[in-house]
């Protein structure tokens, strides 16, 4: 399949590029940013046909948040973000589909899946309170998936705690405005959530633990695999895709600045072996960081594909894989910004903003390294992690 968003992607390029500025000054995307990004059909492309959706492969999906994060960061990640949640929407119960797309099939859905709320069970559903960081691109969504405890009878957590991912319309839930001020990432809009006393019916509540072992899917009958990738395969694909194609914007603002630099010492840039050296290695390194996520995701795919399951073990060791190919990219950021001298820090230049955009997207929970990486390496000695927190990330 011709992956024509990426074509629309491409041929508004410029565009993408020029509102990066506004999108960090107004600390959220701006609305022709986030025009663009519905025009070009990027957020339907795991979306099910049924409500106008591609059900693109995940790989075309992972290459278009990487064209437009190398344009502007945080139209990437906004794009990365809210990309992936029309794939946990399709194995949602029909009728709250109906109320999202029925519509408009345009309509976006925010997150975060963090489970900082309680809901506690009355007749018919749940009733919902908590507050959330982090709900990217929030100020353009007019729905959002939260994460949650399930609760007793008096709104405390039960035990043993059992995690559900809860669908609020915007009329149920309250953006708090000025609760994003940070280093990188700012046009995000990744802005704190708040939830008092929210009657959620039970149709709008996904079970965690199905929507991880891969029930949900296969109870909702869908056929295309890419619904039955595993949630820790795609959850993170966008993230980490938004910030492998930061890394390579960043490595063209460098490449074209540099092109006619002259160090302070008289030589230009194009004269030293040793910048030349880092800039190479650089760009190396960046094109094997994305070439491992989309290798990652394109055998997670064809498994599916198969009809196996994908087993606990290649989960954990596809993690390592995408957490250590978004570590691998900022690393060979870092390289090529101490070479770019200090005008490169000036505020005005690209460079600065793009080598911000890309420690924050590092900071995101699910480029953690230390439980991905100590599980995989129990599973490859054949030794059985422990349960419990480590393995919530697999």
């Amino acid at each position: 399949m011709t992956n024509q968003v990426l074509e629309a992607v491409t041929q508004r390029a410029e565009e993408l590029r020029a509102l990066g500025t506004s999108n960090e000054a107004l600390g959220r995307l701006d609305d022709q940013a986030a025009k663009v990004l519905r025009e070009s059909g990027v957020i339907r492309m795991l979306q099910p046909k049924t409500y106008g959706g591609f059900e693109f492969h995940p790989r075309d999906f992972a290459e278009t948040v990487i064209k437009i994060a190398s344009l502007d960061g945080s139209t990437g990640w906004v794009a990365g973000v809210v990309g992936v949640h029309p794939w946990e929407m399709a194995f949602a119960d029909p009728k709250v589909q109906e109320e999202i797309w029925g519509e408009n099939q345009d309509t976006w859905i925010a997150s975060p899946y963090a489970p900082m709320g309680v809901a506690r069970p009355v007749d018919g559903g749940y009733v919902f309170n908590g507050r959330w960081q982090f709900s990217s691109g929030t100020d353009h969504c007019d729905w959002i998936f939260l994460g949650g405890f399930l609760g007793d009878d008096e709104g405390k957590m039960a035990q043993p705690p059992v995690l559900m991912h809860l669908i609020l319309p915007r009329s149920d839930y309250q953006i708090v405005e000025d609760s994003w001020d940070v280093v990188g990432l700012r046009g995000t809009g990744s802005k704190d959530i708040i939830v008092k006393d929210a009657f959620v019916p039970e149709y709008r509540v996904l079970q965690y633990n199905k929507v991880v072992n891969g029930s949900a899917a296969r109870e909702a009958g869908l056929t295309n695999p890419t619904y039955h990738l595993p949630f820790s395969a795609a959850f993170p694909l966008g993230i980490t895709a938004s910030v492998i194609g930061i890394a390579e914007g960043a490595l063209a603002h460098h490449m074209a600045y540099q092109k006619g630099r002259v160090q302070v010492t008289g030589t230009k840039i194009k004269d030293d072996p040793y910048v030349l050296f880092a800039i190479s290695e650089a760009a190396a390194e960046i094109a094997a960081a994305r070439s491992a996520l989309l290798d990652n995701v394109s055998r997670m795919y064809d498994l599916v594909a198969s009809g196996r399951e994908v087993t606990f073990d290649e989960r954990a060791v596809g993690r390592r894989t995408q957490v250590a190919a978004a570590w691998r990219a900022v690393r060979a950021v870092d390289e090529i910004v101490a070479r770019s001298g200090g005008n490169a820090m000036r505020m005005d230049n690209p460079i600065q903003r793009f080598w911000r955009d890309a420690h924050m997207g590092l900071a995101h929970a699910i480029h953690v390294p230390g439980a991905v990486f100590h599980v995989s390496a129990l599973t490859q000695l054949d030794i059985e992690p422990p349960h419990g927190p480590m393995r919530s990330m697999i």
